[in-house]
């Protein structure tokens, strides 16, 4: 009998503690509530911190966001977001259910697929239940809902948009001969040795770079919506490998060796040292120029089969200790007058995740009055976005990568 008590007391005990722990989640729906249990919080907001332009936006919302709701945004300033996966994970291994050291994370791909099978994330819907939801572009920007082929439930808000453009520089360089595609630049390496490299992976330009050309040249694309199949996975990389195998020799330093990051192949484009780069971000070129990276003859291309594309994201933890102002911040980061300063290229030049058509008629035409700059190619010239692929495809070809190549790296 003691026993019965002892057991049917534990379960009034954890039964409560899943209670208590419902309870003080809070209801996206209730934005009165929520505004005032965020007034005096801090959000510490876990975001990569490797560029100026970036940071300096994130300060500007801190004090947006202490001026109208008296939350404090701090910005913990990463090198890989994985990072701060592993604090979510190694606080649930502790039992610290609560009080979490991670209030936001700007996140996507793997680490958000990690997360969510994890459980580590706050409850399902509250992305769709921002007051701001109401003018993100769901319709024309699938990867919205989807985030590297998995669905996104509500579980990150969207803040962003990223797709890969081309540079070079006109002055240097034929527009006509740019190339249209992986075979036409594979051609174009051969012709101009030395010209073109990318990052050793696993820099993200750089593994981006590799599922782009992945897409391209397997035998079928829609083996990259799934999880690999090892049994085939061989095989299925073969034409990337292929590819790379005769790109190498004629790329920068016979690719003995391969430029660190963007930020160090802009630098070589700037210095003549190649003339093709890449980078995921359609504005990155007019950002060059104007902070003077970068001369003024540089200009975008794309294919015209399409690039690789997706959405950035910000995701609340489960165990987050400020999740009021954590939501208000999300909110604020879709909002009309957050998302044109971040498409400015002055302050950052990140595609919005709005629908023009949804915004009212003053914001819409701030965002058509917006100056992309003279090197950012037009929406219409952008070309079709080619979605990411499985998260576990990323990790295994980064593996194979650097089993052939990293020994002359």
């Amino acid at each position: 009998m003691g026993f019965a008590k002892t057991v049917f007391a534990a379960g009034i005990v954890a039964g409560l503690a899943a209670f208590n722990a419902m309870a003080a989640e809070p209801d996206a729906k209730d934005w009165a509530a929520i505004e005032k249990a965020a007034a005096g919080q801090t959000v510490y907001f876990n975001a990569w911190g490797g560029s100026e332009n970036i940071n300096a936006y994130l300060e500007w919302v801190g004090s947006e966001m202490q001026k109208r709701y008296d939350v404090t945004v701090v910005q913990v300033k990463l090198d890989d977001t994985a990072s701060a996966v592993s604090k979510v994970v190694a606080e649930k291994t502790a039992g610290k259910d609560e009080g979490g050291s991670v209030d936001l994370i700007w996140i996507n791909g793997e680490n958000f697929v990690s997360m969510k099978k994890q459980g580590l994330l706050l409850t399902p819907g509250w992305a769709t239940s921002l007051p701001n939801w109401q003018y993100v572009d769901t319709e024309n920007q699938p990867t919205i809902l989807t985030d590297f082929t998995e669905p996104t439930e509500g579980l990150e808000s969207p803040w962003g948009g990223a797709k890969m453009v081309f540079f070079h520089d006109s002055a240097r360089t034929d527009p006509s001969a740019m190339p249209d595609n992986a075979a036409q630049l594979l051609d174009w390496a051969k012709a101009n040795p030395g010209r073109f490299s990318y990052p050793a992976p696993p820099d993200f330009i750089g593994s981006s770079f590799l599922k782009q050309l992945l897409s391209e040249v397997i035998d079928d694309p829609s083996k990259l919506a799934k999880p690999v199949n090892e049994k085939t996975f061989e095989r299925d990389v073969e034409p990337l490998f292929a590819y790379l195998d005769q790109l190498h020799p004629v790329s920068w330093r016979s690719g003995k060796a391969f430029p660190k990051n963007y930020p160090d192949m802009k630098q070589k484009l700037a210095d003549g040292e190649l003339d093709i780069i890449f980078a995921f971000n359609p504005a990155e070129a007019s950002a060059g120029i104007k902070a003077g990276e970068l001369p003024e003859t540089i200009r975008s291309f794309s294919f015209s089969g399409g690039t690789l594309g997706n959405t950035h994201f910000v995701a609340i933890p489960y165990n987050a200790n400020a999740k009021e102002g954590a939501l208000l911040t999300a909110n604020f980061l879709i909002s009309p007058e957050a998302q044109l300063r971040k498409q400015d290229p002055t302050y950052w030049g990140d595609p919005t995740v709005l629908s023009l058509a949804k915004l009212p008629e003053a914001d819409r035409t701030a965002f058509q009055s917006l100056d992309l700059g003279v090197a950012t190619l037009s929406p219409d010239k952008l070309g079709p976005v080619i979605a990411e692929p499985h998260a576990s495809w990323m990790e295994r070809i980064e593996s194979e990568w650097r089993r052939r190549y990293a020994s002359g790296n």
